[in-house]
């Protein structure tokens, strides 16, 4: 398959046969973040350097979307698709066993992709993964690069690295060690807040796309839709689209 998810306590890698994907012309506002993943996977499935990858920033703005989106994007007519395996935060530890794994299997080559990645103030777990993407005996697989969204920059809450600071004999190396393990993401994408233009035009893609009625009707309903939810992001868009497709009676195939 070209999409796993692993499991680490068994039975491991289980394929994906049909991943839950957006595409990636369907994905608004946010044009420069996704040319640079997309550049940065090609290369990497050409046999090219490539960075590790941090997605970051507001909530619902595409960040998982995006990388699911690119690993369809890149590998549209290659021969030898590259593989995304997605690794759940609570697994992370186990980490370092699917990289010897996927070392094994070379030449295909995996994006490891990990969701919502954050640690609290009890978890020590960072630190194996800090090792594993840069600086560990072995090193990261040439096979591998790892790709992680995450709604805080520095993946660690801001009272854990004030507490470090406030403990510690050297506050600063204290604070260092926290922030290092951002630092071993070689690119980082940040995703800002969606401004009501880039809501719209959301709105106005997936209406195209699946043949909704456009125009007032559906910039009022929108604008309206917004206005109860508080909010505007992606994900606000695609479950107005969703709900606007169920009063005109269309279905989202």
């Amino acid at each position: 398959a070209d999409a796993y998810v692993w499991h680490a306590e068994g039975p491991g890698l289980t394929p994906v046969p049909r991943v839950s994907r957006v595409e990636i012309d369907l994905l608004k506002g946010i044009d420069r973040v996704r040319d640079l993943l997309v550049e940065n996977t090609h290369r990497f499935a050409e046999g090219l350097p490539a960075n590790n990858t941090l997605l970051w920033g507001a909530r619902g703005m595409g960040k998982s979307s995006l990388v699911k989106a690119a690993h369809a994007e890149v590998n549209l007519g290659r021969a030898q698709p590259i593989v995304l395996i997605e690794i759940h935060r609570e697994d992370i530890a186990t980490l370092p066993a699917l990289l010897r794994l996927l070392r094994e299997a070379a030449p295909r080559r995996f994006v490891v992709f990990c969701d919502d990645l954050s640690f609290e103030a009890t978890d020590q777990s960072y630190k194996s993964l800090k090792a594993v993407l840069d600086g560990g005996i072995e090193g990261r697989p040439s096979n591998v690069v790892f790709y992680a969204t995450s709604n805080r920059r520095h993946l660690l809450p801001r009272d854990m690295m004030e507490n470090e600071r406030s403990t510690a004999i050297n506050p600063h190396e204290a604070v260092e060690e926290k922030v290092s393990l951002s630092d071993r993401f070689g690119l980082w994408l940040g995703f800002h807040n969606c401004s009501q233009d880039d809501f719209l035009a959301m709105c106005a893609g997936y209406a195209a796309h699946y043949g909704l009625p456009d125009g007032d009707a559906l910039k009022a309903a929108a604008i309206e839709w917004t206005a109860t939810r508080g909010s505007r992001s992606g994900r606000v868009a695609w479950q107005f689209i969703q709900d606007y497709a169920g009063r005109h009676g269309v279905k989202l195939a």
